[in-house]
C-alpha cells in the first residue's frame, strides 16, 4: 500500500481510537516530530517511515506545481502543501 493509503487508514483508525489519537498528537511536541510520528505509526502496525512520508509529499507537490500555470518555475509557491505530516496533523485537529 502506498503512503497515502496508509495515512488514510490511519486517519480512520485515529477517529476510532482515542489512545492512538493522543499518541499521534503528542508527537508535535517532540524535538523531531516526524520521526516520533513514524515511530508511533510503526508501533501501531503502520509501516510509515520519514523518508517515505517526505518523499511522497515532495512528489505530490511537484505534480501539483507541474499541473498549474504551465508547470514552470513561475508556478506559485504553496506553503505546506508538501508536508504530509503537517497536513495529517491538521486533519486530526479538525476532528
Amino acid at each position: 500500500m502506498d503512503i497515502l493509503g496508509l495515512l488514510e487508514e490511519l486517519r480512520i483508525k485515529v477517529r476510532e481510537d482515542k489512545t492512538l489519537r493522543l499518541e499521534i498528537l503528542a508527537t508535535k511536541g517532540e524535538k523531531n516530530p516526524v520521526d516520533a510520528f513514524c515511530k508511533v505509526c510503526q508501533a501501531w502496525g503502520y509501516e510509515i517511515y520519514a523518508m517515505d512520508l517526505i518523499g511522497a509529499g515532495e512528489e505530490f507537490y511537484g505534480n501539483m506545481r507541474r499541473s498549474t500555470n504551465g508547470g514552470g518555475e513561475n508556478s506559485p509557491m504553496l506553503d505546506g502543501e508538501d508536508d504530509f505530516y503537517e497536513l495529517f496533523m491538521a486533519s486530526l485537529e479538525a476532528i
